[in-house]
């Protein structure tokens, strides 16, 4: 049995009276495809009273802040609009999905923020920030969707870095820090029109407490509520490695959790996955497969996340 198999049927084993079941579910199963597989695991009923926040008022600007190079992704092996038809995009069709109908209400159980999403990893290198962008990027291409992709890893701020964010542009701890900025402030609008970021912000020595602060659920709360139509897709750290990711996976409805074929240890998956709460819907991408027909690895490989390249903290 394989890790991510064995990862699965830990998970499956929660007991099923457990899941409030959503009336609503047109199925069940998750959708696979190829050399990536997104399954379903566990949910219970989050008990949290609502925050009482200050509105957060959103850029109005349409100019364009940032001008993505689809060439610099392309070259990446990763999802760009002028390839909608690529490999990589088919496999991020499958992934999306599931994630989609349970935004939509029509999953297996009720989800609280469903339009929350957070990418993570156990390890470093196993490709969730390669994920959290082609993810972005492929639902961002839906009709009537649009897409915030947050940047959480503060220490790193390697998705708005590679998207081409300057490391010095104000983000998502500016706004936690001070309570004059929203974060409508600090949305940089693309070239790709449905597609916006938060970048992480000045690294941060506390970074761990601002994601814990009451600031950063209010902040949540409007992102999950204000607009109907968004998906926020939080890339966050290793779960091993920091405390942030524990933190932004108590704000969110779904957990996409990466591991790296033939290279994350059984361990370390059982370990990231017994920090996550049962009050979040968990699924699982397995990333760097390898085609036996090419002898060559999937989509992910040669992406690494590098955490030994810190950025300076303020």
């Amino acid at each position: 049995m394989s890790i991510i198999e064995k990862a699965v049927e830990k998970l499956n084993s929660t007991e099923a009276d457990h899941r409030p079941v959503n009336p609503n579910c047109e199925s069940g199963v998750v959708s696979e495809s190829g050399r990536s597989s997104l399954e379903p695991a566990r949910l219970v009923g989050r008990d949290q009273s609502p925050v009482s926040k200050p509105s957060i008022a959103p850029n109005v600007s349409k100019s364009v802040d940032i001008e993505i190079s689809f060439a610099d992704l392309a070259e990446r092996g990763m999802v760009t609009p002028d390839s909608p038809r690529s490999p990589i995009a088919e496999e991020y069709r499958s992934i999306k999905r599931p994630l989609l109908t349970n935004i939509e209400g029509k999953g297996a159980v009720i989800l609280r923020h469903p339009n929350l999403i957070m990418v993570t990893s156990a390890l470093q290198g196993e490709g969730k920030t390669f994920s959290a962008i082609n993810l972005a990027m492929s639902i961002a291409m839906e009709q009537d969707k649009t897409v915030l992709l947050v940047d959480a890893d503060i220490s790193k701020a390697s998705a708005a870095r590679l998207l081409g964010v300057p490391d010095s542009s104000p983000g998502l701890t500016d706004v936690l820090e001070d309570e004059n900025l929203h974060v409508g402030d600090v949305i940089l609008h693309t070239n790709i029109p449905n597609l916006r970021i938060v970048p992480a912000g000045r690294s941060h020595d506390r970074s761990t407490e601002l994601l814990a602060s009451q600031s950063m659920y209010q902040v949540a709360e409007e992102l999950a509520q204000r607009y109907a139509d968004r998906v926020v897709i939080f890339d966050s750290p290793p779960l091993l490695l920091t405390n942030e990711a524990q933190v932004v996976a108590s704000l969110v409805g779904q957990v996409v959790f990466v591991i790296a074929a033939e290279q994350t240890s059984q361990r370390a998956v059982s370990e990231a996955l017994d920090m996550l709460d049962d009050e979040v819907m968990v699924g699982m991408i397995l990333n760097k497969t390898k085609h036996t027909f090419t002898s060559k690895y999937g989509y992910g490989y040669g992406y690494g996340y590098g955490y030994g390249n810190t950025r300076e903290t303020n």
